[in-house]
């Protein structure tokens, strides 16, 4: 990828704001604009056209919940969005992951780890904090009213990648204990979300769970 990832970042907190956008603009990342509400944040997304929003949950007005929705059910391709929260990990992150959300990052998170979050999540590549995520899907995963995706397409090869992705496994960790190629692995995971209608793997973690493959 030539270009680094243009970003949004959207809190209502004036210094998370000026932190975040002083770490990622020292490694060549472009912050394209600001927003301290939901509001502000889909307009900017509709200005600006970003790869990457960064989207705190808790804001005035409209909240980082309600933005993500607006943003996902654009018509237009979509940037994506990491949830900024604090370690309480409320049902506001779930519902954002569920929504469309492509990950998470706590508020502590460190400069390197911010950094590589962001470009990962651009390339679609890595599932963001496995384990923090995993112990979120288990926790609200059951408490779903909406039918879960069905699993009957899947081969039995698909079935088993997906049940060590929602593990949080990475790439080069399935492609080991598989003894595969990363190739193929990468091939595997692109037929899952491809077969369940799904955006990426954060999405594929919530569909183990809710379907009963991976259980807490």
């Amino acid at each position: 990828m030539g270009a680094g990832p243009r970003v949004v970042v959207a809190d209502d907190q004036a210094l998370v704001r000026a932190g975040f956008r002083m770490i990622l603009t020292a490694d060549g990342i472009d912050v394209v604009a600001e927003a301290t509400n939901g509001a502000e944040a889909v307009d900017a997304v509709r200005r600006h056209r970003p790869d990457v929003v960064l989207m705190d949950i808790r804001m005035p007005g409209t909240d980082g919940l309600a933005a993500t929705r607006q943003i996902m059910a654009g018509a237009d391709a979509t940037p994506r969005i990491i949830i900024l929260t604090t370690f309480d990990l409320d049902h506001y992150v779930y519902a954002a992951l569920t929504a469309g959300a492509s990950g998470f990052l706590l508020k502590d998170v460190t400069p390197e780890h911010l950094v590589g979050a962001v470009r990962l999540v651009r390339d679609g590549d890595a599932l963001l904090a496995p384990s923090i995520t995993r112990r979120l899907v288990e926790r609200f995963a059951r408490g779903e009213t909406e039918p879960p995706p069905d699993l009957a397409g899947l081969t039995k090869r698909e079935l088993e990648v997906l049940a060590l992705l929602a593990q949080g496994l990475s790439n080069a960790e399935l492609a080991a204990r598989l003894y595969l190629s990363e190739a193929t692995v990468k091939t595997h995971v692109a037929r899952i979300l491809g077969k369940l209608g799904l955006r990426d793997r954060v999405q594929a973690v919530v569909a183990a769970y809710r379907t009963g493959l991976v259980t807490p």
